[in-house]
């Protein structure tokens, strides 16, 4: 086939820079915004942030440093004609006004976010095995064995990594021959740290750590019945197959249930109660504040959406006095251009700011209109049917960016707070031909299990029923998906004895 060359005319819709940034900072929430702006500030020193009792003038040195150059240390080089238009007059003009993302409502001081949240400070799970491994007695090359060992297990208290891929990393990365006896051996070691059960290979091996731990500190019955449940009936515990158990182990009825009842008091993730994760993890900071005030739902946003950010007014100073000198060559100029780039960088980047804001108000407050009710009231079965289209329709918002409002973000109530997606739900038809959101349908669901007989648990077909009775044209398949989504296991797996 030959190749060809020819002109044709389309029609293209390209995102310019400003909306890119726009749709990033929208994606941002509240807890890392205020590492976003560093950035920015960081990489454009035509963007400040203002500070209490901060100069608004230019700094002395800085004066200096400009007025310091004098005008024979630029040659003029006759190519002038190039930046004949430049044209500053926008840039060295004073603003006055006041940016309306600057304002605050001073009716409720008690919202102002701008105080310096402490923060708890504490040693990691892997810290709390370090000090314990510094305990023992060991030479040095055994005790790079044991850390290597520790460094392995994972923020769970398992050591999922094989006993051979231990030895080969041992063996590249720091030059340690050591073989698979002598990693079993110190894991064993390890495996004595507290919490118990920490080092273990997998669930079953977690639990019967445990309790072999209580075995050496009580001779109680039901330990031994426990542990020899977990030993030689595993999966049959799992699935809940009492009766194999029972014949098997010849246990009574309160023996049986004993022993159960001492298994389910042993942590399956003995690493998940030591240390402490990740500040930006372990806290949840909201976006949005809604109030009741005497019958009348307030909203108002997190005060770090609303960062005082401004041009650096030594910036527009090197502009002023450009524009006021008479002797402007190449070099100047140049100069200029790049001062012009930086500062319009960051006037782009404080307007995305401001409509970051109106973004992420104007969307909220359709949530909360649409979602009236449950705010008032709190009660998850009067959430209304709502999906992204809803809202972006209200808002002559795009379905795309109110998804980027709603991924990441928190609201705080005076019932909780809760993530926005939470509000969101697809609709199902009642026998009166309603619409009712599955939000809805999944508490009445979740009311439902809980307040079962756990001796005889309530199945699919029979929820089902239930629900029915109550109006909600809904089939078993789609009953035992809400039931999947709400991780609640199936009839058998809930049973109790």
């Amino acid at each position: 086939m030959a190749l060809n060359q020819s002109l044709q005319q389309r029609l293209l819709q390209k995102l310019s820079p400003q909306q890119i940034q726009l749709m990033k900072l929208l994606q941002v929430p509240t807890a890392n915004l205020e590492e976003r702006i560093k950035e920015e500030m960081e990489e454009n020193p035509a963007l400040e942030q203002a500070e209490e009792g901060h100069d608004e003038n230019m700094s002395e040195e800085r004066q200096e440093e400009y007025e310091g150059k004098e005008d024979d240390e630029y040659e003029m080089d006759g190519s002038e004609d190039e930046y004949e238009n430049l044209d500053i007059s926008e840039y060295v003009q004073d603003e006055d006004e006041i940016a309306d993302y600057k304002l605050k409502d001073e009716n409720y001081p008690e919202l102002d976010d701008s105080k310096t949240i402490p923060h708890r400070v504490e040693s990691t799970f892997h810290d709390h095995l370090l000090e314990q491994l510094g305990l023992l007695t060991m030479d040095e090359q055994r005790r790079k064995i044991a850390e290597q060992i520790v460094g392995s297990i994972d923020d769970d208290g398992y050591l999922r990594r094989e006993t051979n891929a231990i030895v080969d990393d041992l063996a590249f990365r720091q030059n340690i021959i050591v073989t698979p006896m002598e990693i079993e051996e110190l894991i064993q070691q390890i495996q004595q740290f507290d919490p118990p059960g920490v080092a273990a290979r997998n669930l079953q091996e977690c639990l019967l750590l445990q309790l072999y731990r209580k075995q050496a500190f009580s001779s109680e019955t039901s330990i031994k019945n426990a542990t020899a449940i977990l030993e030689k009936y595993f999966d049959e515990f799992t699935k809940k197959h009492y009766d194999k158990i029972q014949k098997g182990l010849n246990l009574s009825d309160e023996d049986l249930r004993e022993a159960v009842k001492q298994v389910l008091r042993l942590n399956p993730k003995p690493g998940g109660n030591v240390g402490g994760d990740h500040v930006s993890e372990s806290y949840v900071i909201p976006d949005f504040f809604i109030y009741n005030n005497n019958g009348k739902l307030e909203l108002t946003l997190n005060s770090k959406n609303a960062p005082d950010l401004r041009i650096s007014e030594g910036y527009r100073e090197m502009l002023k006095e450009y524009d006021k000198g008479s002797k402007k060559d190449k070099r100047q100029k140049e100069a200029v251009m790049f001062i012009k780039q930086k500062i319009d960088a960051a006037k782009w980047f404080i307007d995305a700011i401001r409509q970051r804001q109106n973004t992420l108000y104007v969307t909220m407050h359709s949530i909360m209109e649409q979602q009236h009710n449950f705010f008032m009231t709190g009660d998850e079965t009067t959430l209304r049917p709502m999906i992204l289209k809803d809202i972006a329709e209200k808002t002559n918002l795009d379905i795309s960016t109110v998804s980027r409002v709603a991924n990441s973000k928190f609201v705080q109530t005076e019932f909780g707070t809760y993530r926005l997606k939470f509000f969101f739900s697809e609709s199902l038809s009642t026998d009166s031909g309603e619409e009712v959101s599955t939000r809805e349908v999944k508490k009445i669901l979740s009311d439902l299990v809980e307040n079962e007989s756990k001796k005889k648990p309530l199945s699919d077909e029979k929820l089902t029923d239930m629900l029915q009775e109550k109006g909600y044209n809904i089939a078993r398949r789609t009953v035992a998906k809400y039931r999947e989504q709400l991780n609640i296991p199936v009839a058998r797996l809930r049973k109790e004895l």
